[in-house]
């Protein structure tokens, strides 16, 4: 059975004694027992100390990228084998900023996730259209083929270590939000493309995260749908309180 994951990303927000603030909050007030897999993504100069403070608990941490290289002359970037090494198997790649901003291709997206499932990591890979696909009637043709380009390479044994997040552009960071009728439509269509090139157990097993501003007052109702199971949170992960329920909703 797929799990239900709620995973915050911090992007590039809080200090480390406000990244200590912040998990402690999270600590306290996320229910014990809770079904769904809680994971956070602080920036890179905290996630050591993220792990140490969570070690006791079962909230998870998550790098918000990686290089692709094993290492050498790359200023300013972080191996898989420095993330691993303090103790964080989870990363996210893809993301909508990285593609954008970063210029990062389906190809330089693909030589990341071979390199952190090399080293026995988990890949949280993101996708999704822009506003201009969605309106011209592209967005399953983008998502296909970021699927395709990005990920479709690796083995099918390699999948239990995937997890998906499919963040329309257009609504994160906007106030926007794809009804949870357009999510679940496009999670069911994901689904089935993973389906056709993979298996049905392979398609039936991986986790379809939602990811485009879910706050706590949508956040039930997007996660009700069938292939919705849980989601990529950004903003409202940096709020305690608003990320619980989030979190709660599942």
């Amino acid at each position: 059975m797929r799990k239900k994951i709620v995973a915050g990303n911090w992007k590039m927000h809080k200090n480390a004694e406000q990244t200590k603030e912040l998990l402690n909050e999270l600590i306290a007030k996320i229910p014990a027992g809770i079904e769904s897999q809680v994971i956070v993504a602080p920036t890179f100069v905290n996630l050591a100390s993220a792990v140490d403070h969570l070690a006791a608990t079962a909230i998870g941490v998550a790098a918000q990228n990686v290089h692709q290289a094993e290492g050498g002359a790359f200023t300013g970037e972080i191996s898989a084998d420095m993330l691993t090494s303090v103790g964080v198997n989870t990363v996210i790649l893809g993301h909508s900023e990285r593609r954008a901003i970063f210029h990062e291709t389906d190809a330089l997206i693909a030589s990341k996730v071979d390199t952190a499932l090399k080293h026995d990591m988990t890949v949280i890979f993101c996708f999704g259209e822009e506003l201009k696909d969605r309106q011209s009637g592209n967005h399953f043709n983008i998502v296909e083929n970021q699927l395709r380009d990005g990920l479709f390479h690796i083995e099918a044994a390699n999948w239990e270590k995937v997890v998906l997040a499919y963040e329309p552009v257009w609504a994160i960071g906007t106030g926007e939000t794809a009804s949870p009728e357009q999510a679940q439509e496009m999670h069911e269509f994901i689904r089935e493309t993973v389906l056709k090139a993979f298996s049905k157990e392979v398609a039936e097993n991986v986790s379809i995260l939602y990811g485009g501003s879910v706050k706590p007052d949508n956040a039930k109702e997007i996660f009700s749908k069938p292939d919705v199971d849980g989601g990529l949170i950004g903003g409202a992960a940096l709020k305690a309180d608003d990320f619980v329920a989030i979190v709660t909703a599942i």
